[in-house]
């Protein structure tokens, strides 16, 4: 049995700002960002009280500034964004919609699914982080809030880590920290066990999710209070909808301003020749079998649709992407005094064809022109509601003769020419993560800067890019997770809780060493919790007739157990994006840390 280790001033200290800490973090009486850096602080200052000297190295403090995870995490998120700048991310959302729907039971598995695998052969944060802009992009289609979407998938990510024996890095170390004599496990030989806790994962969100989960305001939602914008200010009450031109409509082989003038609708986007058009102008001839979207009245939509022969799709489906709240919407343009447009109809200006717009109605002084408009001759003061791309709004943005009112909508434009460059770069990247025996943060790095230097990312997007509070979080932890290590009170933990379990069955020390090393995990780095606790999980097995091999898998697996608080990378980096506080993660993550050690020692004696 490990001899018990006397406790010092120093361990003593440790403890009490580890207890600080939590404190801080459950209380939340300040960020949790910057309760992380008060305590970095503490611990430099406290090496000024005699006796403490050696608490930590004043020279190393700050170091985890520049340690390989925070470095992983940067460019993990520039190598994200160059993805969703050039369109990627979009698409891929796009499918997972199409194939589940915009119900929450049927994103959460595929999102949590995909995610899971790509993290099973990459770094867990890295493939949370590449997901984040699908998810913001799912939550704005489907006004579900990210909060319900985020956790599931950040929860999933470090759950696919266990999967196979590269997934995360107490795993890759795990070998070497076995004694001569004891077999090295395979690659996939932790498969089944991984599997199984993923699964595990994601059938909990979609049982207990509803309950567990916090419904957060996200960007995503607010596509519903700008549509009730338009209809208290303007009386807009407008629908879109998708719907296939069947031969006996009466639309087939009309041009889309006969049929507008003529039915009182606006037809927002066309499928013409196949190719989506978005404000397709009045000329465009609508034939039999074209994919339309409509935006029509809500109180009229199902009697239009009967008497036109209309086949409408439950949901936008061809346009799903180009129509996205993220790309298009509606919109106020105002004509100012100066404008050359004054004095103009919008059918002598050819207002789609020439700048993009799809005007659904006119606001002048206390009147809303709904009907006609396309004769109606622009006066100064008049604002026009519109539908199109942020893409157009951002270009006549810089038109005299305009003046946009609405300011909150994508500003920045997407590359989808630079699609090529950015799946280089992020196939480069993972290729030297895998293949190549460079650190981890450098090996991303490359694809991060591939990124600014092929122009698929600015350098000052690539700043924007990167989410600091989560950055500050996890550098200003490490220093307090390294006090641990350094002044041997995880050792002395450690020791402590082993010697207790002398003479329990065989299965309560299995369980005991599982807790012990979830314990660790959130409060010092998973490498470090694996380090310290693998010799020691191995000495009790000997000492009481268990498998090595098992209780050192134990420990690899356990130190994957990081639900609770936000300590871990995967929990920081969706903790501003999703609006979560500290009470999210103790109810959600409470249950899932408990689910977790269920799973995994049940299939561990099952398969080994």
């Amino acid at each position: 049995m490990t001899e018990a280790m006397s406790l010092t001033p120093a361990m003593m200290v440790v403890l009490g700002l580890l207890a600080l800490t939590v404190l801080l973090f459950v209380t939340e009486i300040v960020r949790v960002d910057v309760a992380a850096v008060l305590i970095m602080v503490l611990l430099g200052l406290l090496t000024l009280v005699p006796g403490l000297e050696k608490l930590t190295d004043p020279r190393r403090l700050f170091e985890g500034f520049a340690s390989n995870a925070v470095i992983s995490i940067i460019a993990v998120m520039i190598i994200g964004a160059g993805l969703d700048k050039t369109g990627m991310m979009g698409r891929l959302a796009g499918t997972i919609l199409r194939v589940g729907g915009r119900t929450e039971r049927r994103i959460i598995p595929l999102i949590s699914g995909a995610v899971g695998l790509i993290s099973s052969f990459m770094q867990n944060v890295g493939a949370a982080a590449l997901f984040l802009p699908v998810v913001a992009r799912i939550s704005a289609r489907t006004g579900l809030p990210m909060s319900r979407l985020l956790m599931p998938m950040g929860y999933c990510a470090i759950l696919g880590g266990t999967v196979t024996l590269v997934g995360s890095s107490p795993l890759i170390l795990l070998n070497d920290l076995l004694p001569p004599g004891v077999a090295r496990f395979k690659l996939f030989e932790v498969t089944p066990v991984g599997l199984a806790l993923v699964a595990a994962g994601i059938l909990y969100f979609v049982l207990a999710g509803r309950y567990v989960l916090p419904s957060n305001d996200t960007p995503g939602a607010r596509g519903t209070d700008v549509m009730g914008y338009f209809r208290r200010l303007y009386g807009l009450d407008l629908a879109a909808i998708e719907a296939r031109v069947s031969p006996e409509s009466r639309l087939a082989g009309r041009q889309v301003g006969e049929i507008e003038e003529g039915d009182g609708i606006h037809i927002i986007a066309a499928l013409v020749g196949g190719t989506p058009m978005i404000a397709p102008p009045r000329d465009v001839t609508i034939e039999a079998g074209t994919h339309l979207v409509l935006m029509i009245e809500r109180t009229r939509q199902v009697a239009y649709l009967d008497e036109t022969s209309l086949t409408p799709k439950p949901e936008l489906d061809v346009f799903n992407d180009l129509l996205a709240p993220t790309r298009a919407g509606v919109c106020e343009v105002v004509i100012p005094t100066r404008s050359r447009l004054i004095g103009h109809s919008l059918r002598e200006l050819w207002m789609r064809k020439t700048y993009g717009l799809a005007v659904l109605a006119i606001h002048r002084g206390r009147e809303t022109l709904r009907e006609g408009l396309r004769d109606v001759e622009l006066q100064p003061g008049d604002t026009l509601v519109c539908h199109n791309t942020w893409e157009t709004l951002a270009r006549i943005d810089h038109d005299r003769d305009f003046v946009v009112v609405t300011t909150e909508y994508p500003h920045e434009e997407e590359r989808p020419h630079k699609l090529g460059f950015a799946l280089f770069f992020f196939a480069l990247a993972i290729g030297l993560v895998l293949f190549s025996p460079l650190r981890l943060s450098l090996s991303l790095m490359v694809g991060a800067i591939g990124m600014v230097i092929s122009g698929v990312l600015h350098m000052d997007e690539a700043y924007k890019a990167v989410d600091w509070k989560t950055v500050f979080l996890l550098a200003a932890l490490i220093p307090l997770g390294m006090a641990m290590e350094q002044t041997g009170t995880a050792a002395w933990v450690a020791a402590q809780t082993l010697q207790l379990l002398g003479g329990a069955p065989l299965w309560v020390i299995e369980a005991m060493v599982a807790v012990l090393a979830t314990v660790f995990t959130l409060v010092m780095s998973n490498v470090g919790a694996t380090v310290l606790l693998v010799p020691l999980a191995i000495s009790m097995a000997v000492e009481s007739g268990g498998d090595p091999r098992l209780f050192a898998l134990i420990v690899g697996l356990a130190t994957s157990n990081s639900f609770i608080i936000p300590t871990h990378q995967v929990n920081a980096l969706i903790m501003g994006p999703g609006g979560y506080r500290v009470k999210d993660f103790l109810r959600a993550g409470g249950i899932m840390s408990v689910l977790f050690l269920v799973v995994m020692l049940v299939m561990l004696n099952l398969v080994f």
